[in-house]
């Protein structure tokens, strides 16, 4: 890639990048120098770079100030800091800016070349993520995956890698991820897009029916079958099978299915006649299919015929960086889906969603966002809207936190004023005359807390 690779430096020091650009085009990469921050700039608005090393001291503006401009131009261009007058505290203020790395002076060569490595690796991961997105969008209205975690894009790139191929796919993930949404990227990024994406899921399937439901059935085949009927294999027939929840599959059943992806072919129910299988193999689960083989629960052979290709899901806690984006998603859908105008979120509400663990994950984000569109009574989502264990359990979160972590003070005493004002309010059945009493404040206080925290 470093052919097509092209990098800005920016130094006054002359030597110094006529060194290192001299170094950078003998590793084939297009280089361009400039003499000042100010020129940098300038530079960057008029040409195309996919990198850019900046010096951070410089006569006329700052490296973080170089930072700041090329980030408004471009958010994602990579951008490493090199400086001889750096510190720890300095290094992570430039990376909570937005730079891509930070490089002590004199430069390591060796350092230098594995951090261009990195953006590159990285450009790569962002160009095919956003192929993907954009192919979804275009071709199929697919754009739902709501992400900008470094989790998420790295789930996006394996989809994008392993869509156009023929293996068998394994989501793994708890509930409420979004399984059938990879699941159905999965198949809209595949060559078989125009086949059917047919999902079954087998928690929700009767054992005495998983035979029928999957192979189908002859006319006969027992009681009640009172005609034929095409199982889901077939109806997948030139496009992709999604099995949710495959762990919930009966052992008998799985000797079955096991047959049916080796051989590609099946047999009806109550039927002697052998049908061919055109189908591509996506399943998912929430449970540890490892333990269920050593517990002799599920076959070890079916479970590396299915666990081809695995996309493991990270749960929305280990995510939160993805949380404000789907936050805004869900206030849109369901402004539009309940006639309602367009709604904000009150900072306050917004941290006790972050604050909050989310063992439903996104599917009890959406339910949350959900019912406080409905509740709100203005214009601003507050977190008296959102349910009560959610904001209980990230107060109580924050409570426990006041003594044993440092930060902003007037944070810390208004998030225990919020819990205590709440608290109050429980037990008093909402009566704001005896919540202050209890508080030791006057009512008028306590309106104008009510007030500024949205309660």
């Amino acid at each position: 890639m470093s052919q097509h690779f092209s990098i800005l430096i920016i130094d006054d020091e002359q030597a110094q990048a006529d060194a290192i650009a001299g170094y950078l085009k003998k590793k084939g990469y297009a280089v361009t120098i400039a003499d000042s921050g100010t020129a940098g700039v300038r530079g960057f608005e008029n040409a195309s770079f996919d990198l850019v090393l900046t010096d951070y001291k410089m006569p006329d503006i700052t490296g973080a100030e170089v930072l700041r401009k090329l980030k408004e131009i471009q958010p994602e261009i990579p951008v490493i800091v090199m400086t001889a007058y750096g510190s720890i505290e300095s290094a992570v203020d430039l990376m909570k800016q937005g730079a891509f790395d930070y490089l002590q002076k004199p430069i390591d060569l060796d350092e230098l070349t594995i951090a261009i490595q990195r953006a590159e690796e990285r450009a790569t991961l962002l160009s095919e993520n956003a192929m993907l997105k954009q192919e979804l969008r275009q071709r199929y209205s697919f754009d739902n995956i709501i992400s900008q975690s470094d989790e998420m894009e790295a789930v996006l790139n394996t989809v994008a890698r392993v869509a156009p191929s023929l293996a068998s796919v394994l989501i793994c993930g708890e509930s409420g991820t979004g399984k059938e949404l990879i699941a159905r990227a999965v198949h809209h990024a595949s060559n078989r897009s125009d086949g059917p994406f047919i999902p079954v899921n087998c928690a929700a399937i009767p054992e005495s029916l998983f035979e029928s439901e999957l192979f189908g059935h002859e006319k006969g085949a027992f009681t009640g079958a009172d005609q034929r009927r095409i199982g889901k294999f077939e109806q997948a027939k030139g496009g992709t099978l999604f099995i949710d929840e495959v762990g919930d599959i009966p052992l008998p059943v799985q000797v079955k299915l096991l047959r049916a992806i080796q051989l590609r072919e099946i047999e009806r129910l109550g039927g002697t006649d052998t049908i061919s299988l055109d189908v591509r193999i996506v399943a998912a689960t929430n449970r540890k299919l490892e333990e269920m083989i050593r517990e002799g629960d599920f076959r070890e052979d079916l479970y590396y015929r299915l666990n081809v290709i695995t996309v493991q899901l990270p749960p929305l806690r280990s995510r939160k960086a993805d949380i404000p984006p789907l936050v805004e998603h869900f206030i849109a859908k369901y402004c539009e889906e309940n006639g309602k105008p367009a709604l904000g979120i009150s900072k306050e509400a917004l941290d006790a969603l972050l604050r909050y663990g989310f063992p439903g994950n996104i599917r009890e984000l959406e339910n949350s966002i959900q019912r406080a569109v409905v509740m709100t009574r203005g214009n601003t989502i507050t977190v008296a809207d959102l349910p009560t264990q959610l904001t209980a359990q990230s107060e109580s979160a924050s409570e426990k936190s006041h003594d044993l972590q440092l930060g902003d003070l007037n944070e810390k005493v208004e998030a225990l004023e919020r819990a205590l004002i709440r608290k109050a309010l429980e037990e008093s059945s909402g009566n704001q005359s005896k919540a202050a009493e209890l508080l030791h404040i006057s009512e008028r206080t306590l309106r104008y807390k009510l007030g500024k925290y949205g309660i």
